[in-house]
């Protein structure tokens, strides 16, 4: 049976090995690594059965990256569907998206697609609960932005997501663009999550279908710190969507 990883982190330089992973399904840890061949050399080795092997990592992919939180095995437990709105009026300071799918089944089932597959316009709609929030969130001085990974060519969920960028910015949030190979360069995970105040997140989870699954509320502080770091290397490396624009 094939099973469904999420890459905790990686210490991996240009490619090579050293990656922590998390099955989604029996909350076991993958590690990816040096197979140690010389096993007669591990003289601290206790029963060892004929079917296990032994992989060297550094230790700082461990420190950094196990999970410390506990996770209800055979799956992943999902905050209730309508709270999930409150945890974008209720963040002090910043709230942060990484976005890293080629496509959504939401965005496509919408409305607001199908117009905008009929038209090549997305209209603003400032009576939105979502658009009305960002608008009076930003007003109280908190800062709401997010990253996209895009592809070139963009497809076509994306090419909607850039028209709808223009109406989210007029609202307030700041919206930047990622190109993929960037985002590959950088080892950034395909991870989609919110980071509310760099003190917890919420972790979206899809199928292969692109199906909203459910958030997962992570307030792991090492955890924490990983999406940090994804956040600063991201901002740091994307593009403002004005500018995104130009590029097309």
């Amino acid at each position: 049976m094939a099973r469904r990883l999420r890459m905790l982190g990686t210490t991996s330089r240009e490619g090579k090995c050293p990656t922590l992973y998390e099955d989604l399904d029996t909350g076991e840890i993958i590690v990816q690594g040096r197979t140690v061949t010389d096993t007669s050399s591990l003289s601290g080795a206790v029963d060892v059965l004929r079917h296990e092997s032994f992989v060297a990592v550094p230790r700082d992919l461990l420190t950094r990256f196990t999970p410390r939180s506990d996770r209800p095995r055979g799956g992943v437990e999902f905050i209730a569907d309508e709270t999930f709105g409150s945890y974008f009026e209720s963040f002090k300071h910043t709230a942060w998206r990484f976005e890293s799918r080629r496509g959504y089944a939401s965005d496509r089932d919408s409305q607001e697609y199908q117009r905008w597959l009929a038209s090549g316009d997305v209209e603003a709609n400032p009576s939105s609960p979502w658009y009305a929030n960002i608008e009076r969130q930003v007003a109280l001085g908190k800062r709401i932005g997010r990253v996209r990974v895009v592809d070139s060519p963009l497809t076509e969920e994306q090419r909607y997501l850039t028209a709808a960028a223009t109406v989210d910015g007029a609202a307030g949030e700041d919206i930047r663009h990622l190109w993929r190979p960037d985002a590959q360069r950088l080892q950034l995970p395909g991870e989609d999550f919110w980071l509310f105040d760099s003190r917890y997140a919420l972790v979206l989870h899809f199928d292969d279908a692109d199906e909203y699954l459910g958030a997962e509320l992570v307030e792991d502080p090492v955890v924490i710190a990983r999406f940090c770091q994804i956040r600063d290397a991201a901002w740091h490396h994307a593009v403002k969507h004005t500018d995104f624009l130009h590029q097309l």
